[in-house]
């Protein structure tokens, strides 16, 4: 049975090993592993499955510069399971969990840059339709933002900034 907790400090092998294998790059894990070192206030989920990490999620802090100021959220990524585990869950287990987290934290929004035809089953719309434009030259509508504060977001609009190890790794 896959349990799905968050990151303990055994795991940071296995989320490394989850990272490189999904992707197929370096980037993720390099991104995830400085994100780590540097940025206390992240959300690392895992899926665990007779004690090896399967599946792994990230949300670290993110800001909407408007005009008003600046206004505090989280973004998703990576979201990653290894390729003998994919397609059985464990990714929409990973990111509801995540989200119900959030929510319960009073977490205002989180944006994610991802894939158009995934992430709406979460609720995510494309950000451009609240006036919310990614740091990045992105396809509109892989750039995705779950609102989880309305009355906080109504209104709210501007440059959706990630953390700089992001930057760093594109």
């Amino acid at each position: 049975m896959i349990a799905i907790r968050r990151e303990e400090p055994q795991d940071v092998k296995g989320i490394r090993e989850v990272n490189l294998l999904a992707f197929g790059q370096p980037q993720e894990a390099d991104v995830v592993d400085k994100l780590r070192q540097n940025c206390p206030d992240l959300l690392s989920l895992v899926a665990v499955l007779d004690n090896r990490v399967v599946g792994h999620i990230l949300f670290s802090p993110t800001a909407i510069q408007s005009k008003d100021g600046v206004l505090h959220g989280m973004g998703l990524a990576p979201m990653g399971v290894l390729p003998g585990y994919q397609r059985q869950g464990i990714g929409s287990d990973l990111v509801r969990m995540g989200i119900t987290e959030l929510k319960n934290g009073r977490c205002l929004f989180v944006i994610v840059l991802g894939h158009a035809e995934y992430y709406p089953r979460f609720g995510f719309e494309r950000a451009s339709a609240h006036g919310i434009r990614s740091e990045w030259d992105v396809p509109d509508e892989a750039f995705m933002i779950l609102v989880l504060d309305e009355p906080e977001m109504r209104g709210i609009s501007g440059v959706a900034r990630y953390q700089p190890e992001f930057a760093e790794a594109m």
